[in-house]
């Protein structure tokens, strides 16, 4: 049922990349009221003394007193969310949206059913639900991208990936591999064929097949940008697919959809970072495609998304406060 007043919303581990996220997009989001933004050590301190460029554009104060809020965003570490649902007391009206891998694939806690958030598949069960598991942003960008194919019974082959992320994808946790010193112009491989967005991934395309799906082979690469994801796929079509045919299943799937869109030409990263949009571009040689796949790991990969999921639960506009600009230069 749509909202008749401002939604009042809370942000818990709001010091982070997707809090700081969050709070830049919400602060000027029309229906929107934040209310509390919670960190567990920094009660008081102004929020633009940790997201400094929010400095003059924001009033607000860190907190730990929950409240009343009407929305929930948790940007816990991955394994915090239950825990905070466990000590905190939420109100029963409250809708929840989890940034963390807490409920992705094992969606039950308590009472609660986490409703997996990718808007573009599951429209109608997020705008009914309650709770929602926001997905990781390698997720985002791969699920989507063959999502077309699963639902066509298109994946007839063992799919390759090769992702490079920007340095926010590690978190705001300092690390060795995150250092300044490491990542500038450097790559590195990480986690190859082990990433734990694979179980998310693996689960959504079988429920859109209906049965099983070719392994998913991921390869990670650590990019020496800040953000964004530039992901590409292989994989082998159904013998007699063509490009053409390829391109029209995308669009036909996609059509309506405000974010995700195919190009007609060839796709770069920034043409998606800082804003809420997916880009595809697709190519077939000999049988074999190869989609590339971008988006910003921060937005439509996080706290983008996640705005977009409460939208629909608030019975808002999908793209209401989305309306970003990338910076082309």
């Amino acid at each position: 049922m749509p909202y008749t007043k401002m939604i009042k919303v809370a942000i818990a581990g709001a010091t982070g990349y997707t809090g700081g996220e969050l709070i830049r997009i919400l602060i000027n989001h029309p229906h929107v009221t934040i209310t509390a933004l919670l960190t567990s050590s920094l009660n008081g301190q102004a929020v633009s003394s940790v997201h400094t460029d929010l400095y003059g554009d924001c009033n607000l104060h860190f907190t730990d007193a929950l409240g009343e809020p009407d929305v929930l965003f948790l940007c816990l570490g991955h394994g915090l969310s239950r825990e905070f649902l466990t000590t905190h007391k939420i109100p029963a009206h409250c809708k929840i949206i989890d940034l963390g891998n807490d409920f992705r694939v094992d969606n039950k806690f308590g009472d609660k059913h986490f409703v997996y958030g990718v808007p573009e598949l599951f429209r109608n069960d997020i705008a009914a639900g309650a709770c929602v598991a926001n997905p990781g942003c390698f997720a985002t960008a791969i699920i989507l991208a063959l999502a077309p194919l699963a639902a066509r019974h298109w994946l007839a082959d063992d799919i390759y990936i090769h992702a490079l992320t920007g340095a926010t994808g590690a978190g705001k946790q300092p690390a060795e591999t995150s250092h300044f010193c490491y990542r500038a112009s450097n790559i590195s491989i990480y986690k190859a064929f082990t990433h734990q967005h694979l179980g998310e991934i693996n689960h959504t395309l079988q429920t859109l097949s209906g049965g099983t799906i070719p392994k998913v082979n991921m390869i990670p690469v650590r990019g020496d940008f800040t953000r964004g994801i530039f992901a590409g796929l292989l994989t082998k079509l159904p013998a007699g697919t063509t490009e053409e045919q390829v391109s029209d299943l995308f669009r036909e799937f996609y059509h309506g959809a405000l974010f995700v869109h195919l190009s007609e030409t060839t796709v770069s990263l920034k043409s998606v970072v800082n804003t809420n949009k997916v880009l595809f571009d697709v190519e077939v040689n000999d049988g074999v495609l190869h989609i590339t796949s971008i988006l910003d790991n921060l937005i439509k990969g996080a706290s983008g998304q996640a705005v977009q999921n409460m939208n629909l639960m608030c019975g808002l506009a999908e793209d209401c406060g989305l309306k970003l600009k990338s910076s082309a230069f």
